[in-house]
């Protein structure tokens, strides 16, 4: 039985680096340092940067760029207080860009 579910579990692992060069918890990890300026403002953290700029080179092609794009809304949706004009300053504050504008209503299939 343990070794069935260890099986399942590598399969998922590897499942999710096929469709993207990063998963939804590797995104989560990157951006995890981001919340509280996107909740109450102040100084960016160096750690919040780092994981944009991370996301950023990790993301290659239109289905990263995508999946990134779904999986930070996702976690953004569970969030109280986000404030989405501070999360849309991110990239230009830490030196870096974004092809996409999360916003509430951000489509990231367009």
């Amino acid at each position: 039985m343990a070794f069935t579910a260890a099986v399942l579990v590598c399969m998922l692992v590897v499942a999710s680096h096929v469709d993207a060069s990063l998963t939804c918890a590797e995104v989560t990890n990157l951006l995890t340092p981001c919340i509280s300026y996107a909740i109450f403002g102040g100084t960016v953290p160096p750690a919040c940067c780092e994981g944009i700029k991370a996301l950023n080179a990790g993301s290659n092609t239109t289905q990263d760029h995508r999946a990134a794009c779904s999986c930070i809304m996702d976690g953004l949706s569970k969030i109280p207080g986000i404030n989405y004009e501070l999360v849309g300053t991110l990239p230009q504050t830490c030196g870096t860009t974004c092809s996409y504008k999360i916003t509430p209503t951000t489509d990231c299939s367009k």
